[in-house]
């Protein structure tokens, strides 16, 4: 696993007149991700663990310095290509460790059999066990959104811009394409997120307007959490 590297990260709430502001302007200066499709965004499906105490959302409820929390991904409906994803936050700066997963491995995960987790001579799949065992914690709930996403290359910047975020609330049917979902986000709110690395450039800064908006402490896991 390599060392994590901490990013900044700022996260604002913006209507539909901002993003077509912010993507008019980004459009000419930055190019989108790779995962993107034709209409410029992607689909992403995360299931969340927690434990029984809920740590990882009771931490973001009552803003806990220090947290971190698991989730497993993949994206495009496409379950060819899935993530174990750890989270961690210190303060203001946030990392991320992955580590690549088959399908196989998460239906024997979700099926309650880890003990390859800890044979697998990855240190984050390792983690991930010990934690289960030790602090059990489980799958909680399947979070669905779509994200356009930008990278500036001048300070590492990337741009993020995510909207339809549904819960599958208690369920935990991962792989399932027909989940029921409920809607999260009220009509037309859309949640805009930027890391970067020791700087955010001025041109970014003045694209997206930072200094008029009110950084917000978004979570789309604790806000898909709110019936379950």
């Amino acid at each position: 696993m390599k060392k994590q590297k901490f990013r900044h990260e700022l996260k604002h709430y913006i209507n539909i007149s901002d993003y077509f502001t912010i993507k008019s302007r980004l459009k000419h200066i930055a190019k989108l991700d790779r995962f993107a499709g034709s209409d410029g965004t992607y689909k992403i499906r995360s299931l969340y663990f927690d434990n029984p105490d809920n740590k990882a959302l009771m931490e973001k409820i009552n803003g806990i310095n220090h947290r971190e929390k698991f989730r497993i991904r993949f994206y495009n409906d496409d379950p060819s290509f899935i993530k174990l994803e750890k989270k961690s936050k210190t303060n203001s700066l946030c990392s991320k460790a992955a580590a690549r997963v088959t399908r196989e491995q998460c239906e024997r995960l979700l099926e309650g059999d880890i003990e390859w987790l800890i044979a697998s001579g990855n240190k984050l799949l390792q983690e991930l066990y010990a934690k289960m065992q030790y602090q059990l914690m489980q799958p909680k709930t399947v979070v669905d959104y779509f994200r356009e996403a930008y990278i500036y290359e001048p300070g590492n910047v990337r741009i993020t811009i995510d909207s339809k975020l549904k819960s599958g609330l208690v369920s935990k049917d991962f792989f399932n394409p027909n989940l029921p979902t409920m809607n999260i986000t009220a009509s037309g709110q859309i949640i805009l997120e930027v890391k970067f690395d020791a700087f955010l450039p001025e041109l970014i800064r003045d694209i997206i307007q930072t200094n008029e908006r009110r950084n917000t402490a978004i979570s789309k896991y604790a806000a898909c959490r709110i019936y379950g």
